[in-house]
């Protein structure tokens, strides 16, 4: 055998230089889609939402309009706020279903403290402190009892509604100098011809600053990135020596304290009215707002943002219902649960494919 007469001869082929650019640009693809296809159901909800807003406009006229919008989203801020914290919980691989009765339970209490003499703010930063009270039960049941999420937080459910029941059956409001009404008030923000201002209110505020707290917290701290490791694989975190325990708990109090600023909100909304029923079924519509924006319910991947969408697909469907007129109210619960199905099962083939 003989060597290579020249040093070129002994350099092996190079390979076609247009096939290496697009085989490079599809490796490049590649690895986008997989960074990047855990969006996709938040983009599915995104338009799914201005599908349904265009034909609310097409069909019945006045959804673009400076003051449906603004009405859309003042009343849905108790709602969004909820769906922050419940995304936090998600996030982690846990559940909390206790949200709806703590904010009936902290409403009530808040309101009562209100008509006794205590001073106004102080019981609304009582509200929330029971709030997180509640969610603290819920998390160390949870981390150190080794009870099931769904379990700790139905228990703290059937907790905060008997007590709310305890406490009143009957509705009770607020003194009319109260500051938690304060919180209503309307700021017109753009002056429109007739009723069609754009305004918002204090409570509206509160929840998109909640909102931006949230984001900051879940991508910007090591406790957020925590809440993210938990989700996606427990025994890793601990490996990894991440304080797992603490950030469980605190996980709940969050979510608990939300609930508890959720009841602020909306208690300021309704006129300072308080009752024991109030909050039946929020924390269904909370987590299905969280599912829709494209939160994986086995945790480890979702976005605060991405809930926020599922909250207003969950809005239009209610403001299309009522728009019509003609279509029953109860068929709200039966549209949402296949809405909800649907992006379950994105989900699922979204998982399938990553893990394949």
């Amino acid at each position: 055998m003989t060597g290579p007469s020249t040093l070129a001869d002994g350099i092996p082929p190079v390979a076609d230089l247009p096939q290496a650019r697009e085989a490079s640009r599809a490796g490049r693809f590649m690895r986008l889609w997989d960074r990047h296809q855990s969006l996709l159901p938040t983009l599915a909800a995104l338009v799914l939402l201005f599908g349904m807003l265009i034909y609310a406009e097409i069909a019945y006229g006045k959804v673009f309009h400076a003051g449906t919008m603004s009405s859309l989203l003042v009343s849905f801020a108790p709602t969004i706020i909820l769906a922050v914290g419940m995304t936090i919980v998600i996030v982690s691989a846990g559940i909390d279903l206790s949200v709806g009765a703590v904010v009936a339970f902290s409403s009530v209490s808040g309101v009562m403290l209100m008509n006794i003499g205590v001073n106004g703010w102080l019981a609304i930063v009582l509200m929330i402190v029971f709030g997180a009270i509640f969610g603290l039960v819920s998390g160390v049941m949870v981390q150190y009892f080794n009870v099931q999420p769904f379990i700790a937080t139905l228990a703290m459910m059937f907790l905060a509604r008997g007590l709310a029941s305890i406490l009143s059956t009957t509705p009770v409001t607020a003194p009319e100098d109260s500051p938690i009404l304060l919180l209503a008030t309307d700021w017109k923000i753009i002056d429109g011809p007739k009723v069609n201002d754009f305004t918002i209110t204090p409570g509206l505020i509160i929840a998109v600053l909640v909102v931006i707290a949230a984001v900051f917290f879940m991508h910007r701290t090591r406790m957020g990135r925590t809440v993210y490791a938990i989700g996606g694989n427990e025994s890793s975190t601990q490996l990894m020596g991440l304080p797992l325990a603490k950030t469980r708990v605190w996980i709940y109090v969050i979510s608990g304290a939300l609930a508890g600023l959720a009841a602020v909100v909306y208690t300021a909304e309704v006129g300072g009215k308080a009752q024991n029923v109030t909050g039946i079924g929020w924390e269904l519509d909370a987590i299905a707002a969280v599912v829709i924006g494209g939160t994986l319910l086995t945790g480890g991947s979702g976005y605060v943002l991405g809930s926020v969408v599922g909250v207003f697909v969950i809005a239009a469907l209610r403001l299309i219902i009522t728009k019509d007129g003609s279509i029953n109210p109860e068929y709200l619960t039966i549209i949402t649960g296949a809405v909800l199905l649907v992006f379950v099962l994105l989900q699922r083939v979204l998982t399938r494919r990553s893990r394949t």
